[in-house]
């Protein structure tokens, strides 16, 4: 999803006098062409696993404050605008709103997530302080194939 905000916002507002009809374009391509519809589908699927709280969370393992704050915010404000592109091209408030039964999927997985996301930090700030024990290392390996399987497509 990343740089899709961008582009579309960039795209609509290069041709500000048609920007209300280039807006149109990109709705009547989410209704008539799949390849497109499914292209949204799938950004909007990544987007709604997303958790801009726990990617703080990884971005604070950055030691540099100057850059984590500058990259984390590049990252957060393309979220944000990538987000609001969808919801300007399908009417949809909600991310997953034409997909119900993957809404609860992915909602019902995020109470098990959440734990692994904390662990891995935690075993990546210890790797990074000079912990390079097995343990340490398994246990950022484990953390990984389990977010990985739960998140499926966006792993």
């Amino acid at each position: 999803w990343y740089g899709t905000g961008t582009a579309v916002t960039d795209w609509i507002a290069d041709g500000a006098e048609e920007a209300q009809q280039r807006v149109q374009v990109l709705r009547d391509l989410y209704r008539r062409w799949p390849f497109f519809r499914t292209v949204l589908s799938n950004m909007a699927q990544v987007l709604a696993k997303s958790d801009l709280g726990l990617a703080a969370r990884y971005a604070d393992l950055v030691a540099d404050a100057d850059v984590r704050d500058r990259v984390f915010g590049m990252i957060a404000a393309e979220h944000a605008r990538t987000i609001g592109i969808h919801k300007l091209i399908t009417g949809n408030e909600d991310l997953l709103a034409d997909n119900p039964a993957l809404a609860r999927s992915v909602f019902n997985r995020f109470p098990y997530l959440e734990p692994l996301n904390h662990l891995q930090v935690e075993l990546l700030r210890r790797y990074r302080a000079g912990d390079d024990s097995e343990l340490v290392q398994r246990g950022i390996l484990l953390t990984m194939s389990g977010l990985a399987s739960a998140l499926r497509n966006s792993g």
